[in-house]
This record gives structure tokens, C-alpha cells and sequence, in this order.
């Protein structure tokens, strides 16, 4: 093995304590006697175990070494990986050494493990090459993951030459990219010590999309074209989700990952807390081929805080521009200010406003938006509507000392803007609840 693996040219930087790394060190020890049986039983069965976490994690199914080396492809960002991504293949002298390490891959799919198995007495390698998963559930792993590993995995096997697998490789970069966000759909992030940050694959995500939703089409429709025009690299805009809780807002945001997710469309869903990290998040996806939505939800802030001057700078952009592949799209509840006359939003970029129906009664709410100012104040004025809506009163949850009731009356929300120029951004409000 470790023979076939020093070979490799663009596809060597899997990490020194890989699988891969770990399993070519016994096999060379093996071959040079340098090392007892027993110790390298135990370092084969640590890999093993390493091997089978990794299955469950991600799903893995049958040959857990097939898909194990075909993860690798799917997950290492490399000159040949990274220029393949959602982009047509261009000729080059890269495709020369991306076909030397697939023909090395095909021998590494068809590696004889029995030499050692049988001089060291184990089965491990059979019974991975065989294997039958224990079923679990969907919210234990990444299905979407799963699922496209063992596809591909599945077609590397039956492949006749290194020919093959460059196009089926390739095929697959440009459908869906490289690396962690060519497989999964959203992100956390993690801050780390030295200032940057990781991100974290999302593996539960909810598989709804915007039909699932029932209710406000004007709003979905808003929603969908400007993600629509988003991914398709036109103008966008950013969009503040707003409305009761319950009516669908953050659903809403999933929604639309799933439907363009094999468009480029990644999400990376950060906390008011993680606002300085705006900056080293965008450094980090500003080259990729993809389009990222940065996603907060339930925003609002109080007087005292000030994470909302990151959020400001990216936004009103600084001495370095947002960049074209990022959009934000945030969610925030309506808080009813003091005897049902004010409520605040914390936090407006927006400037197309739509009108749509609340689900509590015949009063018509204007927001009067502020992209600089942050702030919304809603104030109350009377429509005569034409149908009855229910007046049932749910209990507020406001945070603001200020805002402690809502109206015993519902109404109609909408929005105006003051001195706000048109092409800034977006506001979208679901109005029903799912």
C-alpha cells in the first residue's frame, strides 16, 4: 500500500494521521519486519476503529473501504479539485498527474488485504470490504452525504481505467464541488483560539421546501426570485424574515437551501455572538464557487450591546466590499410596544417592501426602515377589513423592558422605507403559521 500511496501527486495531503497515512506506515513496517505481530494487530484494529466512527458519522454502507477512499476524493481541496468546482473542465497538464492518482486510487479500490490477514490471523479487512451497516437513524448522519459517497463509490468500482474515474470525479465536482461544502448544504461555525474559524457541517438538516409551506405564496415567490437571481449571479438582495413566531420564517430559509442546494447554494447560520467573526467567515468563502446565504436568526439587540457595528460594517461595506457569492438573510419577531402602540425590529437592511396578511385582526402596522439606524419602529394606524380574523392573544416573549403586550387586536403588516436607496436589500414576511 504505502508503495501505491507515495505515488500520488495532487491527492497526497490527506494528513499525516489519516487512515490512509496510518494503514501505508503498518503495511511498510509489515513488509520490513520492523515491527511485532501483536503491535501491529493493535495498530491495524486502531484504524479499523477509526474507519467504522467515520462510517457511522457519515453513513457509509457494503465496502467501507470503497467509500472511505472515495470520501477522500470528495473531500481534498487541491489545484486539480479546486479549479474543478462548479466549473466546466478546461484542458490542462493538471490532468495528467489528477489521472496518475486516479489510476493509483483503482489499485488502492482493488487492494489485495488477504497477504496480511493471513499471516496475522485478523479478518478486519474482509469484513469492512463486506459490510452491513446497522440501520440508523437519519438524524444521526448525513444522508445527503451517504447517499452521494456511496453512489460514487459504487461507480469507481465498476470503472475500467483511470479514464473513467477522471470523468466520473470530475462530473461530480462540477455538479456539486470539493471539499466540505461540495457536500453539505449548511454550516456552523466555531471560533477558534488563533482568531479563525471552523466550520461545522450541519448533518440534520430539515428536507422541507417552500411547497410544504401553506400559505403567503406572494412571499415565497419574493423569496424564491431573488435567491433565484442570486444563484444565477444577478443582482440580489439581502432579505430580514419578520413575523409572528410560528408563521415559518426560519422554515422558510431552510426551504430554499434544499431547493438551490445543487445550484451552489450553501448556508452558514452564525449567533449574535459570532458577529466579530464576519470578517475571517467571508476571508474564507469570498473565492469559492459557490453562493453562501449567512444566516441569523431571531435577531434583535439591546442598548447596550454592540455586535450589531460588525454586522453594520459588512453590510455598508468597509474598506473591503462584500463580496458577489454572499447574501445575508436573517429572521426577527415583532415585539408590541407599551399599550399595543410601538414595536421594534432590531435590525433592518431593507428596502422592497411587501405587504401580506397577519394572522390577528384588521389593523394596519407600517415599519418605518432605517439601514443605517439598525432599528424599526412600528407604529399603528386603522384599516377596515373586509374579513374577520381571529383576536386570540398569545402572551409576548419581547426582551425589552418596553415591550411587554401586544395589541388585543392583530392586524395587516407591512413596511415603507424613508430615504433608503432601492437596490440595498430585501424584506420578506411570512405571515401563516406551518
Amino acid at each position: 500500500m504505502y508503495k501505491e500511496t507515495a505515488k500520488l501527486i495532487l491527492y497526497r495531503s490527506f494528513g499525516d494521521h489519516s487512515i490512509l497515512s496510518e494503514l501505508s506506515k503498518i503495511f511498510h513496517d509489515f513488509d520490513a519486519k520492523t515491527a511485532e505481530d501483536a503491535e501491529l494487530i493493535e495498530r491495524i484494529y486502531t484504524q479499523i476503529k477509526a474507519l467504522l466512527d467515520l462510517a457511522t458519522s457519515y453513513g457509509f454502507d457494503e465496502n467501507l473501504w470503497h467509500n472511505y477512499l472515495t470520501f477522500l476524493l470528495l473531500m481534498n481541496e487541491n489545484s486539480f479539485s479546486l479549479v474543478s468546482e462548479k466549473s466546466p473542465v478546461q484542458d490542462g497538464s493538471v490532468h495528467h498527474f489528477a489521472k496518475n492518482d486516479f489510476r493509483v486510487v483503482k489499485r488502492l479500490f482493488d487492494f489485495d488485504f488477504h497477504p496480511i490477514e493471513k499471516a496475522l490471523g485478523i479478518d478486519c479487512f474482509s469484513t469492512i470490504s463486506n459490510y452491513k451497516a446497522v440501520a440508523k437513524k437519519e438524524r444521526m448522519y448525513n444522508r445527503n452525504v451517504s447517499a452521494m459517497v456511496q453512489r460514487i463509490s459504487r461507480s469507481i468500482e465498476t470503472a475500467a481505467d483511470e479514464e473513467e474515474i477522471f470523468q466520473i470525479i470530475t462530473t461530480f465536482y462540477q455538479e456539486y464541488g470539493v471539499g466540505m461544502f461540495g457536500l453539505n448544504k449548511a454550516f456552523r461555525i466555531r471560533s477558534c483560539e488563533n482568531g479563525d474559524v471552523e466550520f461545522l457541517p450541519i448533518n440534520n438538516m430539515d428536507s422541507v421546501i417552500l411547497d410544504d409551506l401553506i400559505g403567503y405564496q406572494m412571499q415565497k415567490d419574493m423569496l424564491r426570485e431573488n435567491t433565484q437571481a442570486f444563484v444565477e449571479g444577478r443582482n440580489a438582495n439581502n432579505a430580514l424574515l419578520y413575523g409572528d413566531s410560528g408563521t415559518g420564517k426560519s422554515t422558510s430559509i431552510k426551504a430554499i437551501v434544499n431547493e438551490y442546494y445543487k445550484d451552489g447554494l450553501r448556508m452558514i447560520e452564525i449567533y449574535k455572538h459570532q458577529f466579530k467573526d464576519l470578517s475571517t467567515i467571508i476571508s474564507h468563502i469570498k473565492n469559492r464557487n459557490y453562493r453562501f446565504i449567512i444566516y441569523m436568526d431571531d435577531l434583535s439587540f439591546e442598548e447596550f450591546e454592540i455586535e450589531y457595528k460588525f454586522l453594520k460594517a459588512v453590510i455598508e461595506g468597509g474598506v473591503e466590499t462584500k463580496p458577489d457569492n454572499v447574501l445575508i438573510y436573517a429572521t426577527g419577531a415583532i415585539w408590541y410596544g407599551k399599550h399595543g402602540r410601538t414595536a421594534t425590529i432590531s435590525m433592518t437592511m431593507t428596502s422592497c417592501i411587501i405587504p401580506i396578511p397577519c394572522r390577528r385582526s384588521s389593523r394596519l402596522w407600517h415599519a418605518s426602515v432605517s439601514a443605517s439606524a439598525m432599528s424599526a419602529q412600528i407604529r399603528r394606524t386603522t384599516l377596515k377589513s373586509s374579513r374577520s380574523l381571529p383576536s386570540s392573544i398569545r402572551k409576548s416573549h419581547s426582551v425589552r423592558r418596553s415591550c411587554r403586550r401586544r395589541p388585543e387586536n392583530g392586524g395587516l403588516v407591512m413596511a415603507e422605507t424613508a430615504g433608503v436607496p432601492h437596490s440595498s436589500s430585501s424584506i420578506i414576511y411570512p405571515d401563516a403559521p406551518v
